[in-house]
């Protein structure tokens, strides 16, 4: 009984901060984007429609052959099981 009524203590840990930093951040500015002599490029609408559009063109043609696999398989799937 005695045994059950005494709690085992558990070790309490102590943390010790030696100073070292995880990440220097010292070289963000305030923008987040380096000091502010050197402001965040920032793109225009034109070059982000462009940007779209190249990737779009890049992946028709898998995106087609994905949709193709996709429905071979479901006729297979369909009369197999039929």
């Amino acid at each position: 009984m005695s045994d059950k009524k005494k709690k085992e203590k558990k070790e309490k840990v102590t943390y010790v901060d030696d100073g070292r930093t995880i990440v220097d951040m010292s070289s963000l500015g305030r923008g987040g984007y380096g000091d502010n002599k050197n402001p965040k490029p920032h793109s225009t609408a034109r070059e982000k429609w462009q940007t779209y559009w190249s990737a779009v063109k890049m992946m028709f043609f898998p995106m087609l052959i994905v949709i193709g696999i996709l429905i071979v398989t479901y006729f297979i799937m369909y009369f197999a099981l039929s």
